[in-house]
């Protein structure tokens, strides 16, 4: 794609950024003691084992419905989330919502079925045949835990190695399923909201706000994006082996606000893609009427790709991502990229002021997608371009602190941005820390979790 005006949108800097990313978790945490102190006033006294049992049951629960929300929310794509704390941290503490949730949920079933048991004298399992069917709105909570609880089994790593992405995606929707039956006998049978006009409504107005996001975030906005944008698959590129470039052509493309390094979620309609969202970056910066992704084949989506129609249309979602040119603190940047992780830094090398750098970690010379481009780039704006490439009998280069130091002389005054694989990611890391360079120096979105 050629080479267009990088003009930028603004952005906050990097300290907001980082003061962001660090009061939003103080408020959620902030959230959980309201919700534990809601508990601790409507309790005078807790008195024996099946009181010291429902106790710790309710709290548990109260616990439980707060982080659903807290869940739901961070699946909301919030813009000041994904594009300013960055996609990969939300994803994290998505995926750290959900632990706790589960495990909250597992501790309230079984110390208020525990405790009521205890408090009537009877079998726990003739309690929780009591509780399911004789108690208000149970029936509806029991469908949403069961819910829950699959959605927590399909999460775990082992079980997504070995699932495709497809069923994890919806199963993980049905989450909202979950938090809706779940809902109503929070409030019909805690006894911190009944007869308590305030805490209710304060419930309510966490929910709904948790569902107006989700709303405007997921539904209306990409809703609008799409009827505006009109996207269809321009032309599709070989770039290497297994290796894939998507050109999609649109209207007022520029009005989107996508910016190099970023990413959207892609779905192709009426090629048997348009069930999964599956999120690819910007490989070139987006011009007025089109814009490019370059994907490489991991999977039975991905490797599908590669056999779309010119025509075909396309519904997106973005753009995400916090890996722009707003991170850098200097004028000097290294780019190290390995794979197709070289994608959004192909966007970056581009487009980033200064003095810029990229180290290139492929295989072999033949396993370099988008290295003419890259050349190209190079040779117009004074840059340099290294290739890390394996050895004749396969030995991996050299990517320690002392070669990184050695290579790039001043290293620790350069902004790194990393993208590869999560093992390459976390080893270059590492390594750069050795060498010197700060943390705060360090760009890299993961969504290894």
């Amino acid at each position: 794609m050629a080479t267009v005006d990088a003009r930028r949108a603004a952005a906050p800097p990097a300290p907001v950024r980082r003061s962001l990313a660090k009061a939003v978790p103080l408020v959620l945490w902030a959230g959980a003691g309201a919700v534990v102190a809601l508990w601790w006033a409507d309790t005078p006294s807790v008195v024996g084992t099946a009181g010291w049992l429902t106790g710790a049951g309710r709290i548990a629960g109260l616990l439980c419905g707060y982080a659903c929300a807290v869940l739901v929310g961070l699946m909301a794509r919030v813009p000041p989330l994904e594009t300013r704390v960055g996609s990969d941290r939300v994803a994290r503490w998505h995926a750290m919502a959900g632990r706790y949730t589960v495990c909250l949920l597992v501790a309230h079933v079984a110390l208020i079925l525990a405790g009521y048991a205890a408090q009537d004298r009877t079998s726990l399992w003739h309690e929780t045949v009591t509780v399911v069917l004789d108690y208000p709105d149970m029936l509806k909570a029991t469908v949403g835990t069961v819910i829950l609880l699959a959605v927590g089994v399909t999460s775990a790593r082992a079980v997504r190695r070995r699932t495709g992405h497809e069923l994890w995606y919806y199963v993980h929707l049905l989450t909202y399923a979950a938090v809706f039956l779940a809902f109503f006998h929070q409030l019909t049978l805690g006894d911190e909201f009944n007869g308590k006009p305030v805490a209710t409504a304060a419930w309510y107005a966490l929910y709904l706000g948790v569902m107006a996001l989700v709303l405007w975030f997921r539904v209306l906005t990409p809703v609008r994006l799409n009827r505006r944008h009109r996207l269809r698959v321009e032309s599709v590129h070989r770039e290497a082996p297994g290796v894939h470039s998507v050109v999609v052509r649109g209207r007022h493309l520029d009005e989107m606000g996508a910016r190099p390094g970023q990413f959207f979620r892609w779905r192709f309609l009426g090629s048997g893609l348009g069930w999964t969202s599956t999120p690819y970056s910007l490989s070139a910066p987006p011009r007025p009427d089109l814009m490019r992704i370059t994907v490489k084949a991991l999977g039975d989506h991905s490797a599908a790709v590669a056999l779309l129609k010119p025509g075909t249309r396309v519904w997106a979602e973005g753009p995400y991502g916090s890996l722009t040119a707003d991170r850098a603190t200097g004028r000097r940047s290294l780019l190290i990229a390995a794979g197709v992780g070289v994608t959004p830094l192909r966007a970056l090398f581009e487009t980033l002021p200064g003095e810029v750098t990229l180290l290139y970690r492929a295989r072999g010379a033949e396993d370099l997608a988008l290295g003419g481009e890259l050349e190209a780039i190079a040779r117009r704006r004074g840059a340099r371009v290294l290739y890390a490439l394996n050895g004749p009998g396969g030995e991996r280069p050299d990517l320690t602190a002392r070669s990184l130091r050695t290579a790039f002389p001043g290293l620790r005054g350069h902004d790194v941005y990393l993208c590869g694989p999560h093992g390459f990611a976390r080893d270059v890391y590492e390594a750069l820390r050795a060498a010197g360079v700060p943390d705060r120096r360090i760009h890299h979105e993961s969504f290894e979790l």
